[in-house]
């Protein structure tokens, strides 16, 4: 790195637990930088003190994010060096960040991105689920009903190969998010559940979703911020719902009947939503019902 540091955005990542999972370079910026903009200045400056840094902190948060971004651009502008960091982690990335280093972009501020630790990639390549591939979701809805419509959204996305989806949970939600994932994936969705990540009670829950749900639920207390790994694979589908090829193959009607008991919908939506989720027409499913029926009489 150069003596002196040129001016621009800095996005410095930072530990997600071990203060020394920090890389020199994330150092001599924080060292040499105008200012250090902060989601919580207090969290911020337990590392600097860590590393004897004395750069003046700022609060660059979700709640002022808008209006504390034009001030900054203002003073990088004006050929300022200002680091901007999250709690933990990369900023950006489910953090502050993302609004400011648009506007730095549109303004023509140079943005440097200064890597190192991100909860989510150190999750997956722990977990021993597939990383070739995976979608980054971070949080789901905190409301029960917009947190299943999104879980379900996942089971109609099209999927050529496996693929890993990686969530983060807060500890007070996780048993209503596992509650979740087993009722639209089914109990024996394989999942990997991470907390504490590179802290001293580090851990990871290997197994179905089912195991990993009862294990939780029989703990007296749950601590810990959580990275969730789904592997869905291009077969994985809804509960309820096989292929009409699949040897476990049931009849429309018991599909439809679930369907309408689960959502509660109306039998054209339930028909709609099963060829949707089966990848055949409507009108190919209602002349099976129809069928269907016919034998019964």
């Amino acid at each position: 790195m150069p003596d002196a540091l040129a001016p621009g955005l800095y996005l410095v990542a930072t530990p997600i637990g071990n203060l020394g999972d920090i890389t020199l370079r994330a150092l001599e910026v924080l060292k040499s930088a105008d200012s250090i903009a902060c989601e919580d200045t207090r969290q911020t400056q337990k590392l600097l003190n860590h590393y004897g840094i004395a750069t003046p902190t700022i609060s660059y948060h979700e709640h002022n994010e808008l209006d504390r971004a034009a001030k900054l651009i203002e003073e990088l502008k004006s050929g300022a060096r200002i680091a901007i960091v999250s709690d933990a982690g990369t900023p950006g990335i489910s953090d502050p960040g993302s609004i400011l280093v648009r506007e730095a972009i549109a303004a023509g501020v140079p943005v440097v991105p200064i890597p190192g630790a991100s909860a989510a990639i150190t999750a997956l390549i722990a977990s021993g689920l597939p990383a070739d591939e995976f979608h980054f979701i971070g949080f789901l809805p905190e409301k029960a009903g917009a947190r299943r419509t999104r879980l379900e959204a996942l089971v109609e996305q099209p999927r050529d190969t496996p693929q890993t989806v990686i969530l983060y949970e807060a500890p007070h939600r996780i048993a209503d998010t596992l509650a979740d994932i087993e009722a639209v994936f089914g109990p024996n969705l394989r999942i990997v559940a991470a907390r504490e990540l590179t802290k001293l009670h580090e851990e990871f829950l290997r197994g179905t979703v089912a195991e990993v749900h009862s294990q939780l639920e029989a703990r007296d207390r749950i601590r810990g911020e959580f990275v969730l790994l789904l592997e869905l694979s291009p077969q994985t589908n809804k509960l309820g719902a096989p292929h009409l090829d699949s040897e476990m193959w049931e009849s429309i009607s018991t599909q439809i009947n679930r369907l309408q008991s689960q959502h509660n919908l109306d039998e054209k939506e339930a028909l709609k939503r099963l060829a949707r989720e089966l990848g055949k027409s409507k009108s190919e499913l209602y002349r099976e019902l129809q069928r269907e029926r016919a034998k019964r009489r």
